[in-house]
């Protein structure tokens, strides 16, 4: 089923996954009443057929399926790092069940029939959670992009900066002049876009430097 119309292409997208049509519609209707596109399936397959989105949203999926269950695209999504959040939904929840979507990384598991008060927060914490993962991984590739324009001679002094040496120390650990060093660490810290040594400190703990 196609997004709503009436909901703008950069709000988010919540995606159902269930076997029963009735559910699928109310659901949906609920989603687009809060201003946000709505996709639904009535199978795991479906689903997985579906091409990926780059928006912040999340899935909610019945635990019983006909085919494969919530739990087995739960841990397929995982398999293929598809990293999107989860609300469990079902009729016939129990322990076990539970424990173990949540373990996997569930944001909830509601049960039917569901209040539309839960499953609105539900989906509020999840895609909230989808953002914050997603401006990470931005943040991450943008390091990583500039950490690649440096030479090596430059990722050498890096690192030398961020264990604390002075230039000194560094230009005798590595065999060259002083005023090379400063010449090499003012070059990385203009493409590191580091206003400060605390700055690349924490882009370096960031890239895991």
């Amino acid at each position: 089923m196609m997004p709503s119309m009436r909901t703008p292409e950069s709000a988010p997208i919540v995606f159902i996954v269930d076997d029963d049509e009735s559910v699928r519609e109310a659901l949906a209707s609920l989603v687009r009443s809060a201003d946000m596109r709505v996709e639904v399936f009535p199978s795991a397959q479906a689903f997985l057929r579906r091409p990926p989105v780059d928006a912040p949203g999340c899935l909610v999926l019945d635990v019983r399926l006909q085919g494969d269950s919530g739990l087995d695209l739960q841990r397929r999504l995982t398999e293929l790092n598809t990293e999107i959040p989860i609300v469990f939904i079902t009729g016939y929840g129990d322990v076990p069940t539970s424990v173990t979507a949540m373990k996997a990384g569930a944001i909830e598991f509601l049960l039917k029939p569901l209040a539309d008060v839960d499953v609105l927060e539900a989906i509020g914490r999840a895609i909230a959670r989808h953002r914050a993962a997603r401006e990470r991984q931005t943040e991450i590739a943008d390091l990583q992009s500039r950490y690649g324009s440096l030479t090596a001679r430059e990722r050498e002094v890096m690192e030398g900066v961020v264990k604390g040496l002075l230039n000194k120390q560094i230009a005798a650990e590595l065999g060259i002049s002083e005023i090379t060093i400063k010449v090499h660490r003012g070059q990385m810290m203009r493409k590191m876009m580091a206003g400060s040594l605390a700055d690349l400190v924490r882009q370096a703990e960031k890239l895991g430097i």
